[in-house]
């Protein structure tokens, strides 16, 4: 560790020397018998720990820290972080100055001392007024391959991109809504590592590469949300996946009353997939089981258990960045007398169009000003091009979906109607010309309301949480 790139404070307001902190670091590194080693713009502190054994912790043990004051290093951020459980490794990311860069990744040893650390450790006030940010690590293996030709299978793209990639270890196609032999255009690719996720993304920059002599789209894929085991001890609802577009409700009611008849709730279907609320969790268990390959209508069916998630906030933590609307992350509809509105789950296409770069727990974008100086070059640019975690109004990210996806803009029609004691109460119908001779003609909410502008915001949040795979 070269003293020049340590310098920093001691939390109390002193400034302290490059020998100071190198002291301190040596002092803890004594302490605890951990090695540091600082490389790549990081330092690793650990990885593995003193007598450790084995493979690494398992994924789901790394939480991502942020807001770390720049002048604060391990011998004060290990004691805080040791508090819920063993460190396997600390990773500080680092400045060439010495500061830190107000960040680092925490692995513990175990799931569990990783959720810990998140319960007592988010909005900690590490120093007086500073309030640090722990949640989830999601190390992303997962790339989003766009513009595949839609006649190619999934055993053709496995091969094409184990030639020219390395460390493949799966691909995801879905089939297309409206013709099951062909693919919907685009694949999701699983790799060993996120390192190795990371140098074929790099490898595969668009405009530089082509696979079948197309020019192909890839980006990071949405890392699938993690639900705790007891959450999922509960779930009753079954999601079907790759069903007709024709298949109706009452035919998969049907279909899956054969195992038990009368054990399904209620069945909610969206072009070709459908969530199947069962009375008892037992007998969604077994049906899963049963069903998971079968054929109706002719399609052979995906059934999985739908992965609940918390519907406060969903919307908010979706335009923040903070969950992935993923296929594979789906959320339990709610009861119809319920006063939220319905909170759906989104499909792989909605996903694929809507991907953007993810740090395992991406910041939210800051809401703030900056003063404008004289003479501050700007440069022209387009909406389109930037990323969707930039929109928090789900009128501009309905606009920016479609405009990715190459359709016309949506169409907003606006009515009204009185409530009993005179309030005049609006709610629009959005129609997508892309789509409007498919099942789904047009999108409306079942909620009304007093403004305008939260009359079109619903409706186009509404839409976004229910457009189905194409």
């Amino acid at each position: 560790m070269n003293e020049e790139n340590i310098d920093g404070t001691n939390g109390c307001g002193k400034v302290r020397t490059g020998t100071q902190n190198e002291a301190a670091l040596l002092a803890l590194m004594e302490k605890t018998g951990y090695n540091m080693v600082q490389e790549n713009g990081q330092r690793k502190f650990g990885g593995p720990p003193p007598g450790w054994e084995g493979p690494p912790p398992p994924r789901g043990c790394e939480v991502f820290v942020g807001k770390i004051p720049r002048d604060m290093y391990e011998d004060e951020l290990v004691p805080v972080f040791e508090r819920a459980g063993k460190i396997y490794e600390f990773r500080l990311m680092m400045e060439f100055s010495g500061e830190n860069r107000g960040y680092a990744f925490v692995m513990y040893t175990t799931k569990e001392e990783a959720q810990l650390a998140i319960r007592i450790l988010n909005n900690y006030e590490i120093r007086p007024g500073k309030f640090i940010g722990v949640c989830v690590s999601l190390d992303n293996c997962r790339l989003f391959i766009g513009a595949i030709p839609k006649e190619k299978k999934k055993e053709e793209i496995l091969d094409e991109m184990k030639k020219v990639t390395e460390g493949v270890v799966d691909v995801i196609v879905y089939p297309s809504a409206t013709d099951k032999t062909k693919n919907r255009g685009f694949a999701f690719v699983e790799y060993e590592s996120h390192r190795a996720a990371a140098m074929a993304r790099r490898k595969l920059i668009p405009g530089t590469f082509q696979l079948w002599g197309h020019t192909i789209q890839v980006d990071w894929a949405d890392p699938e949300k993690e639900v705790d085991e007891e959450t999922m001890q509960r779930v009753k609802v079954l999601y079907v996946r790759n069903l007709m577009i024709s298949t109706t409700e009452e035919t998969i009611k049907a279909e899956f009353n054969k195992f038990k008849p009368g054990g399904v709730e209620r069945v909610k279907k969206l072009r070709d997939y459908a969530f199947v609320h069962f009375f008892n969790r037992d007998d969604a268990v077994a049906a899963m089981s049963v069903m998971n390959g079968k054929c109706i209508d002719g399609a052979s069916i995906e059934v999985t258990l739908a992965k609940p998630v918390n519907k406060e906030n969903t919307w908010k933590q979706h335009l923040n960045g903070q969950i992935s609307p993923n296929s594979e992350n789906l959320i339990v509809f709610a009861n119809k007398e319920e006063s939220h509105p319905k909170t759906l789950g989104k499909s792989p296409a909605l996903q694929a169009r809507l991907n953007g770069q993810h740090s395992p727990s991406p910041p939210e974008i800051e809401r703030c000003t900056y003063p404008f100086f004289p003479g501050t070059k700007l440069t022209p640019i387009s909406m389109y091009s930037l990323k969707s975690n930039h929109f928090n109004s789900a009128v501009m990210h309905l606009d920016y979906y479609c405009n990715k996806n190459n359709w016309t803009p949506p169409e907003y029609y606006l009515y009204s109607t009185t409530s009993q004691d005179g309030k005049l109460l609006l709610v629009y119908k959005i129609v997508i010309p892309a789509i409007a001779n498919g099942s789904q003609s047009y999108f409306m909410p079942d909620k009304l309301c007093t403004t305008l502008e939260d009359a079109k915001e619903l409706a186009a949040q509404f839409t976004l949480l229910h457009l189905g795979p194409f």
